[in-house]
């Protein structure tokens, strides 16, 4: 009977938790396709979130592998830091990047290269690297954390590289908390608005795009790009997190 009342009240949560979806079933009118418009945000969300990602990726890893080789109170310093960018509220973080690499910041010097940091690529780039870096680096930490420090020693004495220890011992046990961690960091820089709004206005991204379709146009408008949106946001970190359960629950 216990079992049973808790598994009604687990499914009653879990009801609850996804109730939200139910929106997209709402009527809310002839739904507005406009396709350019549909796909142009798309476009600029997920091709430029793929290279903040390969970004994210290059200089997130070493940092983490250099955070978990250190003492524990350098760690604690380091994580403290990668913690400012997490809590950090996105419309702060906007525009203190808008700040700091504006005309009276980095960005006199950026100018002198043709780089504008104000409603361009590169500050769509920018500004999603900043918002999703510090997920990254922090679920790297924690796959890094699963990887048996002896392992990699014994390879060491063994006469491998760095490098090789690290893609043949390392990476192989850590991988799925790689991909949680990237998947994290993909969601979080895909999804965000309240800081890309301030520095990239433009090009529009999904969630730029809805806003504005939103204001001018009316739900009708919105959910093609809602779906879209869902779409491209969810499937990732969703499969990550479960390969990463299942694979936990194998080993115990």
């Amino acid at each position: 009977m216990r079992n049973n009342l808790a598994r009604a009240g687990a499914l009653m949560f879990g009801l609850a938790v996804l109730y939200p979806l139910a929106g997209l079933f709402v009527p809310v009118g002839s739904w507005r396709w406009e396709s350019s418009g549909t796909l142009d945000a798309a476009r600029v969300s997920i091709g430029l979130t793929a290279v903040a990602m390969m970004i994210v990726v290059v200089l997130g890893t070493p940092m983490a592998l250099y955070v978990v080789r250190n003492s524990a109170r350098e760690r604690l310093a380091w994580q403290a830091v990668l913690l400012v960018s997490v809590l950090l509220p996105p419309l702060a973080l906007g525009i203190l990047i808008s700040l700091a690499f504006g005309q009276h910041g980095l960005g006199l010097f950026l100018a002198q290269f043709g780089l504008s940091m104000t409603n361009t690529p590169l500050a769509f780039v920018v500004t999603q690297v900043y918002v999703s870096i510090g997920y990254y680096v922090l679920g790297a930490i924690a796959a890094l954390d699963s990887v048996p420090r002896p392992l990699e020693q014994q390879a060491a004495l063994l006469g491998h590289t760095p490098w090789s220890v690290f893609w043949r011992i390392t990476f192989p046990i850590a991988r799925l908390g790689f991909a949680v961690a990237l998947s994290l960091a993909w969601v979080r820089a895909l999804t965000e608005f309240g800081a890309v709004v301030i520095t990239a206005y433009y090009p529009a991204g999904l969630p730029v795009a809805i806003w504005t379709n939103l204001e001018n146009f009316g739900l009708p408008a919105v959910m093609p790009l809602l779906i879209v949106f869902l779409i491209t946001a969810l499937p990732l970190p969703w499969l990550a997190h479960l390969l990463a359960q299942r694979r936990s629950a194998q080993r115990a």
